[in-house]
């Protein structure tokens, strides 16, 4: 583990819990992404692992040697969400001074500072003052920086911000690229769509405790799912004499009054409130025969599993009936997804309120997510 965190808790005056026990691992080589709300405890835990900030109780490890060790940071690449740079310096002057810094060697940083910044897209500005920067000219020359000492582990705040979707995807092929090349790569961003494409694991942080944390397909398989979209007759569409042709077709019946007499092909009704399926008003749900639950709205069939076997005669059955299929789709709760089922409360249905916990003892928070993290 590049990243191992057992415990971690920070307290702050006032009885602030910014961080409640939280417990992280971090595999080498991977991507891995920190997600949370405003005041979820994320900056407070980087600003720990860099020793910026002392943690009220921390076991752990960075890098195999215990969180706090100084030496240990000479192998970490640090951008932080604000950062600065002397504006009367030039861009290559800045990669310079913090290569020194870092203690890497005057030759070895000249040719660093010349392949980094040609990597980030900015060696025509290497010689023009950083004041003359556009917004995402900075960010590309902190995530410079923050390679100049060769590091094993990268940490980044916010790394796409200011910066244009040329950009944004130039950042993500070089953090692919980090990757590849056998580095960690620790990035802390509210752009959930972009980590989405380039996160190996993530884990979600909600008022100082990992909700949840894993590999986004391990997460999703709570939704994982099958939709298909039938074209229904123009009198029916929308109604209820198109949703009762549709349950038809596909074999699901309804639930309720007079529903036992209403069996469809190789379909149960399911009793059971239907897991990982969105429900909206006026759907009828049910059960193949296989076990997969079925939601069916309006025009939409879904099914509850990834396996292609199952959706066979269903799709069959709505051939049968003579209506057309418009699409089917292989569909799973999207990183958005997870990060609003993480920051609502199971028990109220409300979303937690931001920032920390205030006065509360450790293991007895007000709002503390129930979802328990995996490693």
């Amino acid at each position: 583990m590049v990243i191992d965190l057992d415990e971690v808790s920070k307290v702050y005056r006032g009885r602030v819990h910014a961080l409640r026990g939280i417990s992280m691992k971090v595999h080498k080589g991977e991507v891995f992404g920190l997600l949370g709300p405003n005041g979820a405890g994320k900056s407070t835990l980087v600003k720990v692992l860099t020793t910026v900030v002392r943690p009220t109780s921390c076991r752990g490890t960075m890098l195999g040697q215990p969180v706090g060790t100084k030496w240990v940071l000479g192998r970490v690449g640090y951008l932080p969400e604000h950062h600065k740079f002397p504006e009367y310096l030039t861009g290559a002057q800045v990669l310079d001074y913090y290569g020194a810094l870092s203690g890497v060697r005057r030759r070895e940083r000249r040719r660093r500072a010349e392949g980094l910044l040609r990597q980030v897209g900015i060696s025509a500005w290497q010689k023009k003052k950083v004041k003359g920067y556009s917004k995402g000219m900075r960010q590309r020359l902190g995530i410079a920086q923050a390679l100049m000492n060769d590091p094993d582990l990268v940490m980044l705040d916010e790394p796409t911000d200011g910066v244009d979707p040329v950009g944004r995807r130039d950042i993500r092929n070089m953090m692919v690229e980090l990757r590849e090349q056998g580095r960690t790569v620790f990035i802390n961003s509210h752009l959930l769509s972009e980590l989405e494409m380039i996160c190996d694991r993530v884990a979600i942080i909600v008022k100082g405790v990992v909700a949840m944390q894993g590999t986004i397909q391990d997460l999703t398989d709570y939704g994982r799912r099958y939709e298909i979209e039938v074209e229904l007759p123009q009198e029916g569409a929308g109604g209820t004499k198109g949703l009762q042709t549709l349950l038809r077709a596909s074999g699901v019946r309804a639930l309720g009054a007079g529903s036992t007499n209403d069996a469809m092909i190789g379909v149960e009704t399911l009793a059971a409130p239907v897991l990982g399926l969105p429900v909206g008003a006026n759907a009828v749900r049910g059960q193949l025969a296989t076990g997969e639950a079925v939601v069916v709205s309006g025009s939409t069939i879904r099914i509850g599993t990834d396996d292609p076997a199952p959706i066979q005669p269903v799709i069959d059955a709505v051939r049968r009936a003579g209506l057309s299929i418009r699409a089917v789709k292989q569909m799973r709760p999207s990183l958005e997804d997870l990060f609003m089922r993480a920051v609502v409360d199971p028990e109220t249905g409300q979303e937690f309120t931001p920032g920390a916990e205030v006065g509360r003892a450790k293991g007895k928070p007000g709002a503390q997510p129930t979802m328990g993290g995996r490693p």
